[in-house]
């Protein structure tokens, strides 16, 4: 059974740090793909970071450059998404998401197509970053 599961959301002020983590099952952890998506209330899911399983080569939207990193510990099958500098537009519910489809290769986080993609999806963890 592929299961993801989130954890280190919180509420922060404007330019603090959070840290997030998603633990994956032996199963989830077979994939092509990993990523951190989010959804703020009364808008469309969003791709953040993307990263290739094999190679470790990482992919960010625009508006968290220089800002996030995502990282991946293969030994502990855990996905991070380190958050630095945070502002109010960085809040939303954050999910981690799995690729079991090599076509993940080809999208980077701003393509819509992305999000069809992604097979497997944790339960999500709030980030609420406060002025």
């Amino acid at each position: 059974q592929v299961q993801l599961v989130e954890s280190g959301g919180n509420s922060v002020q404007a330019g603090g740090s959070l840290r997030l983590s998603c633990a994956a099952s032996r199963d989830a952890y077979s994939n092509y793909c990993m990523g951190w998506f989010r959804q703020a209330p009364g808008k469309e899911r969003d791709g953040v970071a993307t990263i290739i399983s094999r190679g470790d080569r990482t992919y960010y939207t625009d508006s968290v450059k220089g800002r996030f990193t995502i990282s991946q510990d293969n030994a502990k099958r855990t996905l991070y998404l380190q958050m630095n500098s945070l502002e109010p537009e960085d809040t939303a519910m954050y999910y981690c998401a799995a690729s079991f489809n090599v076509g993940c290769y080809g999208f980077g986080p701003d393509d819509r197509r992305l999000l069809g993609l992604y097979n497997a999806w944790g339960q999500g963890t709030q980030v609420t970053v406060s002025s």
